[in-house]
């Protein structure tokens, strides 16, 4: 079984996931389950591919649609990084940064 997500395997249930970036400055995401924890330099979603972790300076949440599922953020994008179970130390580390 293939640890990536391939699109011909989806089932009806699954919501689409898509991140688009617009000139580093605008991200439109989709599939968002929860939004986790955010400030002005980072941003935590869970997605229904796993957890997100998005870095940046200046960060603000420009639009937010629980029912469908769609974020939007502005600002000064850094780094985009997947959590995902296979890099349980790393996340543990994330995780203990983002509760001290």
């Amino acid at each position: 079984m293939s640890q990536y997500y391939e699109p011909g395997t989806s089932k009806g249930s699954i919501q689409d996931h898509d991140v688009i970036m617009r000139g580093r400055k605008l991200l439109d995401i989709t599939g968002v389950k929860q939004v986790e924890s955010f400030d002005n330099e980072e941003f935590l979603l869970e997605t229904v591919m796993g957890f997100l972790a998005i870095k940046g300076q200046n960060l603000q949440m420009k639009n937010l649609d629980v029912e469908k599922g769609i974020v939007s953020i502005k600002g000064k994008i850094y780094d985009l990084v997947y959590i995902d179970e296979q890099h349980g130390e790393k996340a543990k580390g994330f995780f203990s940064k983002l509760f001290r």
